[in-house]
């Protein structure tokens, strides 16, 4: 992985924004669980209705639940200085519920990927922060 030089912006590094952009992102995790956990709630109705019912047992419904529960449950608590490494710890059970239907792992993989998405976003506006590329950074100077 190649590590890209810090430049700075043509005004120079620039104070504190006026608007953090770090609590605009906690708004973005937050909508995200709750997305996932709606999705992941629905997998209640894949286990039930597939297979005449027959991977309805308590285990995995239980196991269903639990899981959009926590990320229901997580959504609170994005302001916490660890809230993102449990939200990426969230997905482990999701992408290893084969056991319980394939829907799972497939639900799990899917929200992998917005997961590393929204991690390079953050990536991304901490680099343009430290360089002094937000236009906030620059207000009043």
């Amino acid at each position: 992985m190649k590590r890209r030089t810090q430049e700075m912006g043509p005004l120079g590094p620039g104070q504190q924004p006026v608007k953090d952009p770090m609590s605009g992102l906690t708004g973005v995790l937050a909508g995200t669980l709750i997305m996932e956990a709606i999705t992941v709630l629905l997998i209640l109705t894949v286990i039930l209705k597939v297979d005449d019912g027959a991977h309805w047992t308590t285990f995995n419904w239980v196991y269903v639940t639990v899981i959009g529960l926590a990320h229901v449950v997580m959504a609170f608590f994005q302001k916490k200085p660890a809230a993102l490494w449990i939200d990426l710890a969230l997905q482990i059970p999701l992408i290893f519920g084969f056991f319980i239907h394939w829907s799972v792992t497939a639900v799990g993989i899917i929200f992998g990927v917005v997961w590393y998405f929204v991690i390079r976003m953050r990536s991304e506006i901490l680099q343009r922060m430290r360089g002094g590329y937000l236009t906030t950074q620059h207000l009043g100077t």
